[in-house]
């Protein structure tokens, strides 16, 4: 389709399947589930995992601070910008423990005013050692 064009953000951690980062579509960009992987490889942060594999404990914050790194990414590889984003809808696997810093975390990066309209809830896991994952719709720029 001539008005449908896929992103690859080389930035940002490559996707755990087969899908690109984002897809823009006419005036939409949607944005594949984005996690914390570090872009290159590594450690998730704030994750400690124990010797099965499984997660031991972990840091909202630091995987807050860290998606919202990716997301960012993914979005400039686009040639959008945070204001750009016009729905996000967040998946965490701890509700109740995780909402209240997650808030936080997410206040530090928009604004009631102006801010994208959210969505929040709850999984019972994700597909990879993560507690937070992000699916966003923005803005997308002319082609």
């Amino acid at each position: 389709m001539p008005d449908d064009k896929v992103i690859h953000a080389g930035n940002a951690p490559k996707p755990v399947g087969a899908y690109p980062h984002a897809r823009q579509v006419g005036d939409l960009l949607f944005l594949s589930g984005i996690g914390p992987r570090p872009a290159g490889g590594g450690p998730i942060p704030g994750v400690v995992l124990g010797a099965d594999g499984e997660v031991e404990d972990y840091d909202i914050a630091a995987q807050c601070h860290a998606v919202f790194a990716n997301v960012k990414a993914v979005l400039e590889s686009a040639g959008a910008t945070w204001q750009d984003l016009v729905d996000v809808t967040v998946f965490l696997t701890d509700i109740r423990r995780d909402f209240t810093t997650y808030n936080r975390v997410y206040a530090e990066y928009f604004s009631v005013e102006t801010g994208p309209c959210r969505t929040t809830v709850e999984v019972n896991r994700l597909p990879s050692p993560i507690a937070i994952e992000l699916k966003c719709i923005a803005r997308a720029k002319s082609q």
